[in-house]
């Protein structure tokens, strides 16, 4: 390693390693496009968001227990069938009814990381990744939905709110939300970190405020948002403030086959060039034990050196047992006529759910910059409680 300081291999290179550390110590998303195994290509059949992640509904929380937990089926391993969400799916084990207009969950996560630079350990530490309380409240055409937790690592501990909006279903296929989301873009990966997300800017703080027309039919989902920008720019007023549009439109070839094309345009701000990108999703269950999804993304005028940025993403999983996934991704980000910018990723997971809402999520990451020669690796153990 050297001194040197700028836009040069090794900066880039560092950079390229450091930035999932980052990224660990803020908000996840909780969307797991693995499901799509379980015949369920829509976010909202389990999630109160329509570009999915955060708080579970009743439905979506019985449903993980008798489709995803190890032992929380049903009757199994002397679980009462219940057939609500007072057993251990429901908030804190039930202390609220399944019928009240009001939910809530309690997002939880510690998480041991550990980065090596070749020959170098740059972190191996412990952390509390998040406490969140979600809310939700739902009554007749209206759903309010806001989380709370503590700031990321290093912000300070503060209370913060990254998603809070209201949603009114206008008739049956048309529904309108406004306040602070992400944008439907893509496919959602649970890993944040993901180039899918994190290259695009779709990861754990880049919501927008804005609008979003949501309209659904039995096979086709269009989601259109446009807004001031990003929500974290908006408020600190930092100079990246712009308007910003997505639009999302999703084919359900099937209950287990999907097809999705993605735009996000920014307009031009203080600190950045104009941008504009667009996405094609497919995503594919053959079997109720594999899944696989698969992203090609390219971004235009995104970058200074470059007018375009290229990223190719897939994600495969296997249920080797129920409950246990083995989860393979390899991903690939690059700019037109700048080498200097590629990087190789190659993710191995374990995913296990023993019980209802107990996630345990181990992850291995070698990256590689192939004009530098070098690569990083990162291993990821975390513990996700959602209570």
């Amino acid at each position: 390693m050297t001194g040197t300081t700028g836009f040069g291999t090794i900066p880039r290179f560092v950079l390229a390693a450091v930035f999932l550390l980052g990224g660990w110590g803020a908000r996840p998303a909780s969307a797991e496009p693995t499901f799509l195994s379980k015949q369920y290509p829509r976010c909202t059949a389990c999630h109160y968001s329509a570009s999915g992640g955060g708080l579970l509904t009743p439905y979506g929380r019985s449903l993980s227990r008798e489709e995803i937990s190890t032992f929380g089926r049903q009757g199994a391993g002397g679980v009462p069938a219940t057939g609500t969400t007072r057993g251990e799916e429901g908030f804190l084990f039930g202390a609220l009814s399944s019928e009240s207009p009001l939910q809530l969950g309690l997002d939880v996560r510690p998480s041991h990381v550990g980065v090596d630079l070749p020959g170098r350990t740059i972190a191996d530490r412990n952390f509390l990744m998040n406490l969140d309380l979600q809310a939700a409240w739902r009554r007749d055409r209206w759903t309010a939905y806001g989380s709370v937790g503590r700031a990321p690592v290093g912000g300070g501990g503060e209370l913060v709110s990254y998603e809070h909006w209201v949603a009114w279903q206008a008739t049956e296929a048309v529904t309108v939300r406004a306040g602070r989301f992400l944008p439907a873009y893509g496919v959602r990966f649970a890993d944040h970190t993901s180039f899918t997300r994190e290259g695009l800017e779709m990861a754990q703080n880049d919501q927008v405020y804005g609008v979003e027309v949501g309209l659904s039919t039995d096979r086709t989902l269009v989601q259109v948002s446009a807004g001031p920008g990003r929500a974290e720019s908006v408020v600190e007023n930092d100079g990246r403030q712009a308007f910003s549009a997505s639009g999302r439109f999703q084919l359900d070839l099937g209950p287990r086959t999907v097809i999705v094309a993605s735009a996000l345009h920014r307009a031009a701000s203080e600190a950045r060039p104009r941008s504009t990108g667009t996405g094609l999703s497919f995503g594919y269950a053959p079997a109720p034990w594999l899944t696989t999804w698969t992203h090609a993304d390219v971004q235009f005028q995104r970058l200074d050196a470059s007018s375009r940025s290229y990223i190719f993403a897939n994600q495969t999983s296997v249920a080797a047992l129920r409950g246990v996934w083995l989860r393979v991704s390899p991903q690939l980000r690059w700019t037109a006529a700048d080498p200097r910018g590629e990087i190789r990723r190659m993710v191995y997971g374990l995913d296990v759910y023993p019980r209802t809402h107990w996630h345990v999520n181990l992850s291995y990451y070698r990256d590689r910059l192939p004009f530098a020669g070098r690569s990083t690796r990162t291993l990821l153990a975390q513990l996700h409680l959602y209570l």
